[in-house]
């Protein structure tokens, strides 16, 4: 079968849907990875074009729901931008020391790997405290992956091994190769599809949020907006994680910087 190519008319009507959608910008470099991406689901649906899969996706609600699964889908790995773990550890043992529940929002987690690095740390951390993760993504099927929580054993290369050994399990027979966390700590950990370009559902208010390589992909518009939601979310005094390559200024007034790519909202 011969490879489709992605016109500019077409290319842009899925830039101009997923800015829609997610409020992701997608730059021109973008188009291989949208052709990339969706030209399974043409040739799934025996389609000639992206526009006529366009067209289908204006009439299929559950295609276009694994369309935007498959453009808003990054990569991540276990305590990846491990200064943000180490900061929050120093915090836990000092300012975050409190008998009521932490609450920690991964808000763009992906295939699951920061929640859980995120629940390794709070059960090494807070022995004696209660605490609870929220994890969102706006993808429905890297979330179905995430609540499963298998993953290849070479993926556990950035675990500390005292937490490898202490609250994860290898897998046997058919998960031969793979490993999980202890269910009792998967249980801490709530997974939810939500939108972050929308209003917002009704999920409390948290004391530390991480919204890391997510922004890279928002036009600042869009920016503001998803910050001013999520710090409505933040309690004061508490922390606001964002990754190394990305930055508030300019975007929010509401925290303040504590170090790059760390903020906390003030006290009142």
């Amino acid at each position: 079968m011969t490879a489709l190519s992605l016109n500019n008319r077409e290319f842009q009507q899925f830039r101009d849907m997923i800015h829609e959608i997610a409020g992701i910008a997608m730059s021109d470099a973008k188009r291989q990875l949208v052709a990339g991406r969706l030209s399974k689901r043409l040739r799934h649906f025996e389609l000639s074009s992206y526009g006529d899969y366009f067209q289908l996706l204006m009439k299929d609600k559950a295609e276009l729901q694994t369309a935007v699964d498959l453009l808003t889908t990054n990569e991540t790995y276990f305590f990846r931008e491990p200064k943000h773990f180490e900061f929050l550890r120093e915090r836990l043992q000092d300012d975050l020391r409190s008998s009521q529940p932490l609450r920690v929002w991964s808000a763009a987690c992906s295939s699951g790997e920061e929640p859980y690095t995120l629940a390794l740390l709070l059960a090494d951390s807070l022995p004696s405290r209660p605490w609870e993760i929220l994890a969102s993504d706006i993808s429905t099927r890297i979330l179905d992956k995430a609540r499963t929580g298998i993953y290849p054993e070479e993926d556990a290369s950035g675990i500390p091994r005292e937490l490898l050994h202490r609250h994860c399990l290898r897998g046997t027979g058919s998960h031969s190769g793979m490993f999980t966390l202890e269910p009792a700590l998967k249980r801490r950990i709530g997974f939810r599809q939500i939108n972050l370009n929308n209003a917002l559902p009704d999920v409390g208010v948290f004391d530390v949020i991480f919204l890391r390589n997510v922004m890279i992909y928002f036009d600042p518009p869009t920016k503001r907006q998803v910050v001013q939601r999520l710090c409505a979310r933040l309690r004061p005094g508490g922390y606001f994680f964002v990754s190394h390559s990305e930055s508030l200024h300019g975007i929010s007034d509401e925290l303040q910087s504590l170090r790059p790519s760390i903020y906390r909202k003030p006290h009142a």
